[in-house]
C-alpha cells in the first residue's frame, strides 16, 4: 500500500451507465488525464473523464512525486538520441510543467507542495563521469544546473548535479484537487468505468466493459501505457517496475530530492505528513515487467538501505510501481496514428510522470484548441529517430524471445496440490495451453489461463506483488485474472485446477 493512498478514500463517483455525448472524452484518471481534462474544460470544451478504478488510484498514486527538470541522467539520453535541440525542448517542457503545477497549487490545492533542490549524485567513482555529462547536457539545454562536490545525505557521495527550486508534493491530494477543479468547471468524472473499445471517427465512439457507449468529438488516451493497439506503441514502449518503501524517522530527512546516476538506483526524498510526522522515501531495484527479479527481496534491499543510513522507527509502507518508457526516451503527446484526426494520446511518462504527464496535457490542450505548443514536435508520437532504432530492435527481439521461449519452457508443477501456500506455479493443462495457479496463505487456490489477453504472450508470476505479469508489453492481472495494468483490457480466463 502506498503512503499516499493510506488515508480514507473519497466517496466513489458513479460509473457511466447511460449513453451520452460530449466534446472530449479523456481516458485515465491519473495526473496526465485529470490535467488534460481540466485544461480542456477551462478552454470551453465539455469534457467527460473515464477512469477504470478511482482518480489517482493507478500509477499516479504509486509514484515518488518528484517534480523536477533534473531527472537522473535523462537529458544525456535525450541529447544522444535527439540532439541538442531535442534535449533543450525536453528541458523546457519539464520546466514549464513544474510552473504549471505550481500555478494549480496556488489556486488552493493542499498537497504538501514544497520547493527543494534536486540532485543526481554519483554513488561511487564509476558514476562520476555520468554526473558530469548530465551537468553538461543540462546546461546546454538551458537549465542552471551546478556541479557540486557534496550532497546533504547521511552517506558520502562523489560529485553531484544540483538544480535548485524544483518541487515535491503528495500526488494523490494534488490530483484529487485537480479533479475537484474539473468538476467545479463543469466537467464530468466517471470512476469504475473501463474502456474496452474506441472507434475513431466523427463522432468517436467509446464502449465500456458494461457495454455502454459514449460519443465524443475527440478522445485523449491518458493511460500509463497507451491503451489501444493502434499506433504500435506496444512495439516501441518498455514496461518496467520499481520499488519503494516509506520509513518513519524521528527528525526531518535531508532537504532535497536525490537519485543516483547509475545502478543499483537509489532514489530518496523527504516527506512531512499532515500530523507532522517525518518520513524518508527510498526507491529503486527496478527491472522490466515480467522479469524473474520480481521477488520480495527487492523490498528487503531498500529497507536495509534505509536502516543503514537513517534512524528508522518503522517501515509500514512498501509498494511497487509500473512505468511505460518509450525506447527513444521521449514521452508521447499528440495524434495516436498518422491518420488520426480525433484520437490523441498523452502517455509514456518514463518514471517522470508528474512533469511529463503535465507537459503532455499542455501540448494537447493547445492542439485541441487550434494552437501549436512549442514542444509539440518533440513529443509527437509519430516521430522516428534513426538513433533509436537499435534500442527498438533489441526490445522487439526480447519480446519475440519471450513469445517463443515461454511456450517451450517446462511446466513448474504437475498438480495444484504440489503448490505451497503463498506460492504460484504454471501447470500444463493440455497441449501447449498453460494454467497459472496461485495458492494463497489460507490454502485457497486461484487458477487462470496465463495467455495474455493483449497479444497472447505467456504471463509470469510476480512474487513481490502476487500478480501475473506480461514480459512482452507489461499487462498485469491479479490472481483471479482481473486487469491491473494495460495495454490488456480483457480479464484472463478463469480455470479449474
Amino acid at each position: 500500500m502506498p503512503l499516499w493512498l493510506a488515508g480514507k478514500s473519497p466517496a466513489p463517483r458513479p460509473a457511466l451507465d447511460t449513453e451520452r455525448d460530449c466534446d472530449v472524452a479523456v481516458i485515465g484518471g491519473g495526473i496526465a488525464g485529470v490535467t488534460t481534462a481540466l485544461l480542456l474544460q477551462r478552454s470551453g470544451a465539455a469534457v467527460v473523464l473515464l477512469e477504470r478504478g478511482e482518480v489517482a488510484g493507478g500509477a499516479t498514486g504509486f509514484t515518488t512525486a518528484k517534480v523536477s527538470a533534473l531527472q537522473q541522467t535523462k537529458l544525456t539520453d535525450v541529447r544522444r538520441l535527439h540532439g541538442a535541440d531535442g534535449a533543450a525542448a525536453y528541458a523546457a517542457a519539464s520546466a514549464g510543467a513544474l510552473e504549471r503545477i505550481a500555478a494549480f497549487v496556488g489556486e488552493g490545492i493542499d498537497c504538501a507542495f514544497e520547493r527543494l533542490p534536486a540532485f543526481t549524485y554519483a554513488a561511487g567513482p564509476a558514476q562520476e563521469d555520468s554526473v558530469r555529462e548530465e551537468v553538461e547536457a543540462a546546461r546546454d539545454a538551458g537549465l542552471p544546473v551546478e556541479l557540486v562536490d557534496a550532497a546533504p545525505l547521511p552517506f558520502p557521495v562523489g560529485v553531484a548535479a544540483r538544480l535548485d527550486d524544483q518541487a515535491q508534493f503528495d500526488p494523490v491530494r494534488y490530483t484529487r484537487g485537480l479533479a475537484a477543479m474539473l468538476e467545479a468547471a463543469g466537467g464530468v468524472i466517471h470512476e469504475g468505468t473501463a474502456i474496452v473499445k474506441v472507434h475513431d471517427g466523427s463522432p468517436c465512439r467509446l464502449t465500456t466493459d458494461a457495454g455502454v457507449e459514449l460519443r465524443a468529438r475527440d478522445v485523449v488516451v491518458c493511460t500509463n501505457y497507451p491503451l489501444l493497439d493502434r499506433g504500435l506503441f506496444f512495439a516501441r514502449t518498455e514496461a518496467a517496475r520499481s520499488y519503494l518503501v516509506a520509513a518513519r524517522i524521528p527528525a526531518p530527512a535531508p532537504p532535497g530530492m536525490f537519485i543516483s546516476a547509475g545502478e543499483p538506483t537509489r532514489s530518496l526524498r523527504p516527506y512531512t505528513d499532515p500530523e507532522g510526522g517525518h518520513w524518508v522515501l527510498v526507491g529503486g531495484e527496478g527491472h522490466t515487467t515480467g522479469s524473474s527479479d520480481a521477488q520480495p527481496e527487492r523490498y528487503a534491499l531498500l529497507e536495509d538501505f534505509a536502516r543503514a543510513h537513517f534512524d528508522v522507527i518503522e517501515i509500514p509502507y512498501r509498494w511497487s510501481t509500473q512505468d511505460a518508457s518509450p525506447v527513444d526516451k521521449l514521452p508521447y503527446a499528440g495524434a495516436y496514428t498518422p491518420l488520426s484526426r480525433h484520437l490523441f494520446v498523452n502517455a509514456g511518462g518514463q518514471k517522470w510522470g508528474m512533469t511529463n504527464g503535465t507537459a503532455g496535457a499542455l501540448i494537447l490542450a493547445e492542439r485541441l484548441a487550434g494552437g501549436e505548443h512549442p514542444q509539440a514536435g518533440t513529443f509527437d508520437p509519430i516521430r522516428l529517430s534513426a538513433r533509436a532504432l537499435p534500442g527498438l530492435a533489441k526490445e522487439n527481439l526480447q519480446v519475440g524471445a519471450h513469445f517463443v521461449g515461454d511456450r517451450i519452457r517446462p511446466a513448474d508443477a504437475d498438480a495444484a496440490k504440489d503448490i505451497a501456500p503463498g506460492s504460484a506455479a504454471v501447470l500444463r493443462s493440455s497441449g501447449v495451453a498453460r494454467t497459472g495457479v496461485f495458492r494463497d496463505d489460507d490454502g485457497t487456490v486461484h487458477a487462470v489461463s496465463i495467455r495474455c489477453t493483449h497479444l497472447g504472450c505467456l504471463l509470469r508470476f510476480n512474487a513481490a506483488e502476487r500478480s501475473w505479469d506480461c514480459p512482452c508489453h507489461g499487462s498485469r492481472f491479479d490472481v483471479d485474472g482481473a486487469v491491473l495494468a494495460g495495454p490488456a483490457t480483457e480479464p484472463l480466463e478463469r480455470r479449474e485446477a
